[in-house]
């Protein structure tokens, strides 16, 4: 079997067919909807700790609860609707309520966790288990 691409940019055929499905799914009542509603997150690791930082502003650090159940890291929000006197055209950052689960390494120290949100950053900090800590040496050249 053969696989044939197709290619977009040829539109010799049907001149304006992908234009009509491009303005159809880049349409704000599509969008909209096909935009998660979790926060994005990044996860690092240092040589002690393992780093997770979950971009969620509008919020404040009263809306997050974070805890550990089964060697899971749950980091969750609920917060009620609140009406405004506004009507929004476009709502791009709307994190009324969301769930976020990590599974931790079986070298995370779960006893040592640090939580801070600041600037619409929830960092949270993990710390690695000494036996998890990298040894570093200078391996000399001969």
């Amino acid at each position: 079997m053969t696989l044939v691409k197709f290619n977009n940019k040829s539109n010799a055929l049907l001149p304006g067919f992908n234009d009509v499905f491009d303005s159809i799914f880049n349409d704000t009542f599509f969008n909209d909807r096909m935009i998660t509603r979790v926060p994005a997150v990044n996860i690092s690791e240092s040589a002690d700790f393992y780093h997770i930082e979950l971009a969620a502003p509008g919020l404040k650090k009263q809306d997050f609860k974070i805890n550990i159940e089964n060697n899971q890291l749950n980091i969750s929000v609920e917060q009620q609707n609140e009406n405004h006197d506004r009507k929004y055209n476009k709502r791009e950052y709307s994190y009324t309520s969301f769930v976020r689960s990590f599974t931790l390494p079986e070298l995370a120290d779960q006893n040592s966790i640090s939580a801070a949100y600041e600037d619409g950053l929830l960092k949270i900090d993990v710390a690695k288990r000494e036996e998890a800590k990298t040894v570093s040496r200078q391996i000399e050249l001969k």
